[in-house]
């Protein structure tokens, strides 16, 4: 009767999942130190590691964008108003000169730190003092100073330093403000650090993120992280309140500039107007004229009107050669930005504002950055590329001007040819109120456009709204406790597997009863553990220890073999020597004895006998010499001592060629005649690696049980016994893992074997045949 189990079947359910388990579960001490340790790690990093918060902040920006017809209409206008979309503003909020003020406005170049045991705690609105440097850029970086405050003085190295006053230091003439708010003891330990502006500049733009609402609406989220909510929170608002009034200040600054340029024109033009009303009123006075005669007035119409276009087009070359002296300076930041008032293009306003705009950033780019900065020179790159743009405009429209103006010439040279037929006193009188109009329509122009800037001051704001001021998150957003515990645990356990794995999982002999199912189609039918005793004979009618118990266990198994009151023949064998097969042979000898019934044990193992060891026995007449002929069944039969049911056969003298003993035919003439007296019949013979013993006796026995010792065997002999049974026809085998010992740590009941229970009185563990 065969039971073995082919490869192809399918495993319980759960069998895999429940083999995991077990083999984890005996080093279940080594997983709980490694979730302690990490644990402990964890919140050791939570405390050393500062926490970081998010603070949030939004605000609307109402796109502009500059109408073409506006432009040509009115050039000034199109300077005043420029344009502004959501992507521009956008790299302008968080762009190095704003934030620069920023970081000028909070003094964020020095921070203050509170010294405890695991880390130093940062301290804003709770800090002791306020640190001002007088002049940021040119401070030295200042790592970790202590301090203390004792008697209103601040204490650092043992000397006193007051407060509010600029202290020459060797770091930076700075000054320590006390705050009022925070109440110290004498003695409190604090440290402060002093970092460049452009390094904190460009840790606020890491940190900062400008993002829209969404892609329809025109509301940017405004995002920070900082270790201090309340930095945060102030960093943000001021980062709003610096863009808002940047943003004011430049339309101010560009409309002071187009204010200046016009004063200075009508200071000019007014001059003008005032010396030829005065000539009209001497020559009145001197000629006595009075009026014009009718070809007088038009004459003095057609030239006035000629003479207006050649007044505005000289304006016009004026404000070119303004424009024109300014783009050729070496340092536009010089003097002010000419106006282009007057100017009917455009593009040559919009180039003007863009290299105006263009430097204003690249000098604030040179106070925080320095002058080789990549972004002042991409800057400075900009200016020079639009420099000859410009200048090429102004060659053009001024061509184009002196065109025009010279035609307006010839026309009124053709009008002063009439005026030579017209008397001298009307003649003269002409081209004085001629000239009076010119300057007085010029001088209405200018006026008009001084009150148009003047009102652009009062209706000016920002063109920005902030929606909802800086607010922090109530708890960190990094680090975050719970992902922190979780990924510790989480690697623990990695680790502790790991661990587990390469320890057991990397040997190349057999550790699990799994692993030998994986290797081979034969069942394991019992389980006995390591013999922690120094007896070889482990049972007994009074024991009720595990190993007892798993021997009464194999006992019970055997019928599934065949073993009966027919079949009574057991081989017990192995692959290599030290598996353990004689004890096996003897302890399950002594269990089938204990039932009453009558059990003989041949110690059929003519190389290297051991049951006269176990059962303190000595060698006296034996198999060898009945195989030889000299001894009956009779003579080499003798108590086993332990128990009066079981007989034992020894070996007697070894033979010098026991497998040719053996084929004589006699062995099986012993078996045959012990059948009659015996109800089992246990035969231990050699392992079958070594020699072929056990494949001679095979055929006269009925079940073979092989001995695979635990940690011991080679899996690769494990691998071999199907093919060793097919080629040798061993009768009914099945497998019986030995010397189990204890896995994890401390005394358990886990084995490398199935699984485990209790019994009562002590603890049992068994895997039964499937």
């Amino acid at each position: 009767m065969n039971i073995t189990r082919k490869p192809s079947e399918p495993r319980a359910p759960g069998e895999s999942k429940g083999h995991i388990i077990f083999r984890l579960l005996p080093y279940w001490p080594l997983f709980l130190g490694l979730f302690i340790i990490a644990i402990i790690g964890s919140l050791i990093y939570l405390k050393i590691t500062p926490s970081i918060y998010e603070a949030n902040a939004r605000i609307l920006i109402n796109e502009r964008k500059v109408d073409d017809a506006l432009k040509s209409s009115d050039p000034m206008a199109s300077t005043l108003n420029t344009k502004q979309t959501v992507d521009n503003e956008r790299e302008v909020i968080i762009s190095n000169p704003i934030v620069y003020k920023v970081v000028e406005d909070l003094g964020l170049y020095s921070s203050v730190f509170k010294k405890e045991r695991l880390s130093d705690v940062v301290m804003y609105k709770n800090a002791p003092l306020k640190i001002i440097v007088q002049n940021p850029n040119s401070l030295i970086p200042l790592k970790n100073t202590t301090f203390t405050i004792e008697r209103g003085n601040v204490v650092i190295d043992g000397k006193k330093y007051p407060f509010d006053r600029w202290l020459k230091m060797p770091y930076a003439i700075l000054m320590f403000r006390l705050n009022p708010a925070y109440k110290t003891a004498d003695g409190d330990k604090f440290s402060f650090e002093l970092t460049s502006p452009k390094k904190v500049v460009a840790s606020i733009v890491q940190n900062i993120k400008v993002t829209e609402a969404n892609k329809l609406s025109t509301i940017l989220n405004v995002s920070l992280l900082d270790h201090d909510k309340y930095r945060a929170e102030d960093i943000l608002n001021d980062i709003l309140h610096v863009y808002s009034s940047s943003a004011i200040e430049e339309h101010n600054l560009l409309a002071a500039n187009t204010q200046e340029f016009i004063n200075k024109r009508l200071m000019s033009v007014e001059k003008e107007l005032l010396d030829i009303e005065s000539k009209l009123q001497n020559y009145r006075s001197k000629t006595g004229a009075i009026d014009l005669g009718t070809q007088g007035k038009l004459y003095l119409e057609n030239v006035s009107v000629n003479d207006q276009k050649v007044g505005e087009i000289n304006m016009q070359l004026s404000v070119l050669n303004q424009v024109e002296s300014y783009v050729k300076s070496k340092d536009l930041t010089g003097g002010i930005v000419p106006s282009t008032a007057g100017i009917n293009d455009p593009g040559l306003s919009q180039m003007v504002k863009d290299i105006y705009e263009l430097q204003l950033t690249a000098e604030s780019l040179r106070k925080t950055t320095g002058e080789n900065n990549p972004m002042v020179v991409a800057y400075t790159d900009q200016i020079n590329k639009i420099k000859p743009q410009i200048l090429q405009n102004l060659r053009n429209q001024r061509n184009s001007l002196s065109a025009s103006r010279n035609n307006l010439s010839g026309t009124t040279n053709n009008y002063s040819s009439v005026l030579q037929s017209m008397p001298e006193t009307e003649r003269n009188l002409v081209d004085i109120n001629r000239q009076q109009q010119i300057k007085s329509g010029i001088y209405t122009f200018l006026l008009q456009k001084k009150e148009e800037t003047a009102l652009s001051y009062i209706t000016n704001g920002s063109d920005s709204k902030v929606i909802s001021k800086a607010e922090s998150s109530e708890f960190p957003v990094s680090p975050k406790r719970k992902m922190v515990l979780l990924a510790s645990i989480f690697g623990a356990g990695i680790l502790g597997i790991a661990f587990v794995s390469v320890k057991e999982g990397m040997r190349r002999n057999v550790m699990f009863q799994s692993e030998i199912k994986s290797l081979t189609s034969l069942s394991v039918i019992a389980e006995i553990s390591t013999n922690s005793s120094k007896n070889y004979i482990v049972i007994g009618s009074q024991q009720r220890t595990l190993i007892a118990e798993q021997f009464r266990s194999l006992r019970t198994t055997l019928h599934f073999l065949g073993i009966g009151k027919k079949n009574k023949r057991v081989m017990v064998t192995s692959a290599i020597a030290g598996e353990g097969k004689s004890f096996v042979a003897s302890n399950l000898a002594v269990t089938l004895a204990m039932t009453g019934k009558k059990v003989a044990l041949l110690d059929f193992d003519l190389n290297h006998p051991t049951l006269h060891h176990k059962f303190n026995l000595k060698q006296t007449i034996g198999i060898s010499e009945y195989l030889e002929g000299k001894a009956t069944e009779a003579d080499i039969i003798q108590p086993s001592l332990i128990n009066e049911n079981l007989s034992v056969l020894l070996t007697g003298k070894l033979p010098a060629d026991p497998a040719e003993l053996i084929l004589n035919g006699r062995a099986e003439q012993l078996l045959n005649y012990l059948e009659v007296d015996f109800d089992f019949i246990i035969v231990d013979v050699p392992p079958v690696g070594p020699v072929s013993d056990a494949y001679i006796l095979a055929p006269i026995c009925d079940a073979t049980l092989f001995v695979v010792r635990h940690a011991y065997t080679p899996k690769v002999f494990v691998e071999r016994i199907d093919e060793n049974i097919r080629l040798n026809n061993l009768p009914n085998p099945a497998i019986v893992f030995n010397a189990v010992a204890q896995r994890g740590f401390g005394k358990n009941n886990y084995g490398y074997g199935y699984g485990s229970g209790m019994v009562y009185g002590g603890t049992y563990d068994q895997k039964l045949i499937e």
